[in-house]
């Protein structure tokens, strides 16, 4: 592969992200927003937005950055936008808690945040768009990775585009027909187009091409891949464009969330069948712990299909909605993003660290700047809470819920704390962590300009 240079504040990204979803977990534990408050509630639309904006876009943002050149073998369009983009971002999404607390009451007087938060978020995600978007253009044809990320940043666009309508309409900037018949009957297909387009769809796309990296598998270019990527873009485009124009027309958008459902399922399979392969096709016969706490992750997504197939089963998928929400977000979304951080950060590190003197000194492979062996029981212990959590609200014992909260913080906070330290080289072995020519890296961004991602 060409040489790739190291984004420079992708790691700002990923320390902001694990910030934030620091503080969603420890609001969970003090009981703020659901299971105490209702679902509907703005505390809770709050926490929603604090984990999907903070949490989940940001780190997948920073992901991106990063890797989009590596599934393209093209350059970012450009390395100086991912910092203002950061800066919008951050603004713009405590802009938007700011502007649910004022809707409950908790801010009484203050400038009008929604309003703040749309254009800030237009801003960060548009600059997001151009950037990413100007990266696939120039390398055309795109690899099947690339077309996930590609649908991605479609479903970006959309939720960009609901979002900004949704948060003029709070905050009495809007008051058009056709805008509040959209908030009130679009939830579930700005739902679909974030959660399922811009969050999962796209890390589908990028798990391809980094567990085929990391693993040594070949890559997937197939007609069963293809056809996922072609059930999967139908299903979005059907619950987005076919969702808003149902509700432009007045009628119920239930059966075209349905058939969406059904494309997305179909799609769900051939993705479960090439994670599948892969893991049997890899060269590396030791599975690494982040390659093994994707399997979970993913565990996590199969259980919330057969979850959602349950409740349309039992006619109770407004019940179990919140289950299956928590249960995609926190076991499928947010563990493969911890797993694949503690793969991303050691691996970026080294590049940084020892590329420039690869060849030249004795170096530490990637594998010597973690200890899987500790970080281990972080991450089951983890999966286990999501999974406990998850239990308790299909079982309706809310106060319970905020014991397995307690428990994920716990854990991710365990996780972290492995990442800094392999950040920080402390688990490298003193005679091979700082060989002359080899700076300490920093722990908000990259000094290296360039190294090769192979």
């Amino acid at each position: 592969m060409n040489n790739i240079a190291l984004s420079r504040w992708t790691m700002s990204y990923f320390v902001t992200s694990l910030a934030a979803f620091a503080i969603a977990q420890a609001l969970m534990v003090l009981g703020y927003g659901f299971p105490q408050a209702a679902a509907a509630a703005p505390a809770t639309l709050a926490l929603v937005h604090i984990v999907a904006l903070g949490w989940l876009s940001l780190l997948l943002c920073g992901a991106l950055f990063q890797f989009v050149p590596v599934l393209t073998a093209h350059p970012l369009h450009s390395n100086s936008l991912p910092l203002p983009t950061l800066c919008c971002l951050i603004a713009g999404t405590l802009a938007l808690v700011c502007g649910f607390l004022q809707l409950a009451g908790d801010i009484h007087t203050g400038p009008p945040c929604f309003v703040f938060a749309a254009v800030l978020l237009a801003a960060g995600f548009g600059l997001v768009l151009w950037n990413l978007g100007r990266t696939l253009w120039a390398a055309r044809p795109l690899s099947v990775p690339a077309r996930f990320v590609a649908a991605g940043l479609a479903c970006l666009l959309a939720v960009l585009a609901l979002g900004i309508v949704f948060a003029l309409v709070l905050g009495g900037a809007l008051t058009y027909g056709p805008a509040l018949r959209l908030v009130h009957a679009g939830l579930a297909v700005h739902i679909a187009a974030g959660l399922g387009g811009w969050l999962t769809f796209t890390a589908m796309g990028v798990s391809y091409r980094l567990l085929a990296m990391f693993m040594l598998a070949p890559e997937l270019d197939g007609r069963g891949t293809r056809l996922g990527l072609a059930l999967g873009c139908g299903a979005l485009a059907v619950a987005i464009v076919g969702g808003v124009a149902a509700i432009g027309m007045g009628v119920r958008t239930s059966r075209v969330l349905l058939i969406a459902g059904a494309l997305a399922l179909a799609c769900l399979v051939f993705y479960g069948k090439d994670m599948v392969h892969l893991y049997r096709a890899r060269k590396r016969r030791k599975i690494e712990l982040n390659s093994k706490m994707a399997m979970l992750a993913q565990a996590s997504l199969a259980a919330a299909v057969v979850l959602f197939l349950l409740s349309l089963a039992l006619g109770r998928l407004g019940q179990l909605l919140p289950a299956l929400v928590y249960l995609l977000a926190f076991g499928w979304l947010s563990g493969l993003g911890l797993a694949k951080l503690y793969k991303i950060v050691p691996f970026l590190t080294w590049l940084e660290c020892y590329g420039p003197v690869l060849g030249k000194k004795p170096t530490p492979r990637v594998q010597d700047l973690v200890t899987e062996q500790g970080a281990r029981k972080w991450f089951l212990l983890y999966f286990a809470a999501v999974w406990l959590g998850s239990a308790i609200l299909l079982a309706g014992f809310a106060p319970l819920f905020r014991i397995s909260a307690a428990a994920a913080l716990f854990a991710s906070g365990g996780i972290a704390f492995h990442l800094l330290r392999a950040r920080l080289l402390l688990d490298v072995k003193p005679e091979l962590r700082l060989p002359d020519g080899v700076r300490k890296p920093n722990i908000l961004y990259s000094f290296s300009p360039k190294a090769s991602l192979r």
